[in-house]
């Protein structure tokens, strides 16, 4: 039986405890928080996507960073496995759109619930408001072999104690909510113990903007849009979704999965900026909207132009259209020609805006960047240079997009790691 001493009792750190402890170890949490989860509670709006229903090669593709690293957690622990683990554990589950699975309760606090349950039952120990200062090691030599190594011996908290432990798991999370304890440890005690630390980044972030005419949308939520970001004529991202306008720019789902693929191309284009196109009607083709505004309009002949598209629209965005649309509010439908409406067609099809910067640490969800997962081994998330160090969730060079991914990779690194343990 090893002592497994676990900094962080987020989402990977809550699951690295339970298996650890179900393998008989003696397993103590130290999280600097007065509870447990409090980044699990606020995950996808405070319901809590899961994990999602997909086979475990469909996840690959969802990965952003290193998803080879992630082979034998994907298999070992994937969505599945999840599933059964929470449903076990007394949480029903509900698969919505994308393969996203919630608590059918739609409340993340049954996740946080569900574990330290099982954290108790299993027998791990919690110790709240405890802060880690550093993680100690010491270098041995095998008495056969004569051969030096580095192991883990314990850590020293924020009050000055030595805590003994055969094992340490690094499972701090990244550098995003900082509110929820979020700040950076993991990297630190990485960097200390010499371990490589890659540049970290916000991700899944909001985007910034910069016409003048995207704040007046502010609140306005589109459910079935088509988005295309360019580098000039290249283009960047496809997608298909829901996203909302703010008083600074974009947001929403189809927003923040496409932060994580643009985030370096937008530091490397010219002038800092991408153009992004949103296909208002991407359920009608150019002919059908054409037949589409052609019926409103041969139906209000001798209205105003502002009066008849009205209906094609919420009616936050009509200003906006008439705004950019290029025919005179005040127009009657039947003077507009067949120029005009197709111009008008142009916008409707690629509305577009400028894309400018990326929001910051506080509002990203998940740090792209972290500790090299060349250090780590990719069966265990042990160390490859120091024995019974091993790291487990966003502190690792890992993220993906929106959909239950990134929470998954937190489970299945997890895993690996308390079932490592000798």
């Amino acid at each position: 039986m090893s002592k497994v001493l676990i900094i962080g009792g987020g989402a990977a750190g809550m699951m690295a405890g339970v298996f650890a402890a179900r393998n008989h170890h003696e397993v103590h949490i130290l999280e600097k928080n007065e509870k447990l989860g409090k980044k699990v509670f606020i995950t996808g709006k405070g319901r809590c996507n899961v994990a999602n229903a997909c086979d475990a090669e469909e996840l690959f593709p969802a990965v952003m960073s290193n998803p080879k690293f992630l082979y034998s957690g994907f298999y070992s622990f994937g969505p599945q496995d999840v599933m059964d683990f929470f449903e076990e554990a007394g949480v029903p589950l509900k698969v919505e759109r994308g393969n996203r699975v919630f608590p059918q309760s739609d409340h993340s606090s049954d996740i946080i619930r569900a574990l330290e349950r099982e954290l108790k039952k299993a027998g791990a120990r919690v110790h709240l408001h405890t802060a880690v200062k550093k993680v100690v090691k010491e270098r041995t030599s095998d008495p056969e072999t004569g051969i030096e190594k580095e192991k883990i011996t314990g850590v020293i908290l924020a009050d000055g104690t030595f805590m003994e432990g055969n094992a340490v798991i690094v499972a701090t999370g990244g550098f995003s909510y900082q509110s929820t304890g979020s700040t950076g440890d993991g990297y630190r005690f990485a960097e200390e113990l010499g371990l490589k630390v890659t540049d970290i980044s916000p991700s899944l972030v909001p985007l910034k903007t910069k016409e003048d005419y995207i704040p007046k949308l502010q609140g306005l939520s589109l459910k079935n849009t088509g988005l295309t970001i360019k580098n000039g004529k290249k283009v960047l991202y496809e997608d298909f979704g829901e996203m909302m306008f703010t008083h600074f720019g974009v947001t929403g789902p189809m927003i923040l999965s496409a932060s994580a693929h643009i985030g370096s191309k937008l530091a490397k284009a010219p002038n800092g900026e991408l153009t992004a196109y949103l296909d208002l009607k991407p359920a009608l083709t150019r002919e059908q909207l054409d037949a589409r505004i052609l019926r409103e309009f041969e139906s209000g002949q001798n209205k105003q132009f502002k009066n008849v598209i009205g209906v094609l629209f919420p009616s936050s965005l009509t200003p906006v259209m008439l705004e950019l649309g290029g025919i005179p509010a005040d127009k009657k439908i039947h003077d507009i020609s067949r120029e005009e409406r197709q111009h008008f067609i142009d916008l409707i099809k690629a509305f577009p805006f400028t894309i400018t910067g990326m929001g910051e640490f506080k509002e990203a969800i998940i740090t792209k960047g972290g500790v090299s997962v060349k250090e780590i081994n990719p069966g265990t998330m042990e160390s490859k240079k120091i024995s019974g160090l091993y790291f487990a969730g966003e502190v690792l060079d890992l993220d993906a997009v929106t959909g239950g991914y990134n929470l998954q990779i937190a489970w299945s690194t997890a895993y690996l790691a308390a079932q490592a343990i000798a």
